[in-house]
């Protein structure tokens, strides 16, 4: 390390002396260039003595860096290893950086729309208090069963609908105003795809819902509708949930703990056959009928079973009991 110093010692007291050997030479060299009125380049000799000066300097700094690199090992290393893996690494991380960024702009597009959602949110919240809100966002406005095979009959149909869930819309709406029209708004494109749809045949169901919130007064409702098939749910009959339940169950409490979650349970299932309808009923006094029969049967395992009562299509209620059973050991 100390021999190391003084080298560099040495080297740097050894720069400063060329340095101010040279300079003076340089300086010398460019005044008597120009005394002798010598010309490069069809240059003025002013000119020529300053480019000549100028070439000395750049003279004395190429030797300095020179003898650093031929005495020095730990410029060579920083200059000829270290900057240039310094650069890679720079190069690197931009790389790396850009999906970063992409991530950034993909986060903040994320935060613009909620935001836009919260004020949304906001508003409707705002209106809902002023209670000017009659039809909200989504809102089933009209049922209708279509069950044509031509374009024709699919024409009259729609426009009979159409008028019928006009008329019915207006009375909420605007229920002063008795000549009002065609206050249903949709896009052609959504008309143009359901009837497509329909007129291959078969049995559907034709929900108009509304696209926004509706305020009392509003002289037009924008409106989406969606064309389903008419298909059975379930029918009569039909086992839709059940649960086992055993010793530690045979409780009033348990058992309606357990009746609730079926319920639930069935309202999901229905669901997720295509079911319209948001509400499961209940027939029987089931209750009474489950009571007795734990009076009647103890230490036993036993079902609990949901179970249609009718054949329900798509958008017609289910209506169902609740039946249990013993469950032999």
């Amino acid at each position: 390390m100390s021999v190391c110093k003084s080298v560099a010692s040495i080297l740097i007291v050894f720069l400063i002396l060329l340095g101010g050997l040279i300079a003076p030479f340089g300086d010398i060299l460019g005044t008597k260039i120009g005394k002798a009125r010598f010309s490069i380049l069809k240059l003025r000799p002013k000119k020529t003595a300053t480019i000549i000066t100028i070439i000395t300097g750049g003279f004395i700094s190429s030797i300095s860096i020179g003898l650093l690199i031929l005495v020095s090992e730990e410029f060579r290393q920083r200059l000829f290893v270290d900057i240039p893996f310094l650069q890679k690494t720079l190069d690197e991380s931009k790389k790396a950086l850009i999906p970063l960024q992409e991530e950034q702009k993909e986060l903040e597009g994320k935060i613009i729309q909620k935001e836009k959602e919260l004020n949304q949110l906001k508003n409707n919240i705002k209106e809902f208090r002023s209670g000017n809100i009659v039809i909200k966002r989504g809102q089933t406005l009209f049922i209708a069963e279509i069950n044509s095979s031509s374009s024709s009959n699919f024409k009259q149909d729609f426009t009979k609908i159409y008028n019928q869930a006009d008329k019915f819309v207006r009375k909420i709406v605007i229920p002063i105003n008795k000549e009002a029209k065609n206050i249903l708004l949709w896009r052609p494109s959504d008309i143009t795809k359901i009837e497509s749809i329909a007129t291959r045949g078969g049995n559907w169901i034709l929900l108009i819902k509304s696209a926004t919130n509706v305020l009392k007064g509003d002289n037009y409702v924008f409106v989406s509708p969606d064309l389903l098939e008419n298909k059975f749910i379930v029918k009569k009959g039909d086992v839709i949930t059940s649960s086992i339940l055993g010793e530690s169950d045979l409780n009033l409490k348990s058992i309606n703990l357990k009746i609730k979650s079926l319920l639930r349970e069935t309202r999901d299932e229905i669901k997720s056959k295509g079911s319209q309808v948001s509400e499961i009923n209940t027939n029987g006094n089931f209750v009474k009928k489950i009571r007795d029969f734990l009076q009647e049967n103890q230490n036993i395992k036993f079902k609990l079973e949901v179970v249609s009562l009718r054949d329900s299509k798509t958008v017609e209620p289910i209506v169902v009991e609740i039946n249990i059973l013993k469950i032999e050991s």
